[in-house]
C-alpha cells in the first residue's frame, strides 16, 4: 500500500495515531498546531516521523522569525525525528538545515496558498530545494481546477528518482493527495479524524487505507 504519513495537529491525536499505526508509514508532528504538549507525545509514536513547524507565511502558526522556529526543530531532532520540515523560503535555508541533516532526513519544502504555478515555476521549485541540501522535496500547491492535479502529478513523476512530495490542497487537490505516491511520491498526507486537518483537503488515514485496499483489489 502506498504511504501514509499521518499529520497529528492537537495532543489529543495521538490515541488515534496509535490506533491508525498499522495503516501509516509515519507521522507528522505539527508542533505549530499542537502547542507545547507536542514533547509528551512524540516519545509514543511507534512509526517515524517528521518535526514540522509551519511559519505563519505558509500556512501554519509557528513565528516566522527562523531563529525561534528552527529552534525548536533542533530540539524535535534531539528527541527522535526522523525528518525535519523547513521552508526552502528561509533566509539562508542551508546553513539552517546542514546542522540537523547530520542526524535527520531534511525535507524543504514550499507551499502555494493561492494556486498552482505551471509547471516550470514547480520545477524551478524543486531544483532549487534539491540545491539547498534537500532529502526530499516538497511542492505543495492550491488546486483551482481538476487540471491543477495532472501539473503536480507529472512534477511528481519527473522527480521520482530525487525523493518528492508533490500534491494540492484544496478540495480539488483530493485527487493528487490520492494519486501522488503511485507517481512517484514517497508518501501522502492524511488527517487522523474529520476536523483535523493540517491543511485544506487532506482525507482521513481511513479514507485513505480504504481507497488503497480497494485499489489493490
Amino acid at each position: 500500500m502506498p504511504d501514509i504519513c499521518a499529520c497529528i495537529t492537537c495532543v489529543e491525536d495521538i490515541d488515534a495515531a496509535l490506533e491508525a499505526a498499522a495503516d501509516v508509514a509515519l507521522y507528522e508532528v505539527r508542533i505549530d498546531l499542537i502547542g507545547q504538549g507536542w514533547r509528551s507525545l512524540v516519545g509514543r509514536l511507534s512509526r517515524p516521523w517528521i518535526a514540522c513547524n509551519r511559519s505563519v507565511d505558509e500556512g501554519g502558526k509557528a513565528p516566522s522569525e527562523p531563529d525561534r522556529r528552527l529552534a525548536v526543530l533542533s530540539e524535535a531532532v534531539e528527541l527522535g525525528a526522523t525528518y525535519v520540515d523547513i521552508e526552502v523560503a528561509t533566509p539562508n535555508v542551508e546553513e539552517w538545515s546542514k546542522p540537523l541533516d547530520r542526524k535527520a532526513m531534511v525535507i524543504l519544502s514550499h507551499h502555494d496558498l493561492s494556486g498552482t504555478p505551471d509547471l516550470d515555476v514547480l520545477r524551478g521549485i524543486a531544483a532549487r530545494e534539491r540545491r539547498a541540501g534537500a532529502a526530499v522535496c516538497k511542492v505543495v500547491t492550491t488546486c483551482n481546477t481538476m487540471e491543477d492535479n495532472v501539473t503536480v502529478l507529472q512534477l511528481c513523476r519527473e522527480n521520482a528518482d530525487y525523493g518528492i512530495v508533490a500534491l494540492g490542497m484544496g478540495p480539488l487537490g483530493a485527487v493528487s493527495r490520492v494519486l501522488a505516491p503511485l507517481h512517484g511520491a514517497r508518501f501522502t498526507y492524511a488527517s487522523l479524524a474529520t476536523g483535523h486537518e493540517s491543511a485544506p483537503g487532506q482525507l482521513t488515514v481511513q479514507n485513505m487505507a480504504r481507497l488503497y485496499s480497494g485499489m489493490e483489489r
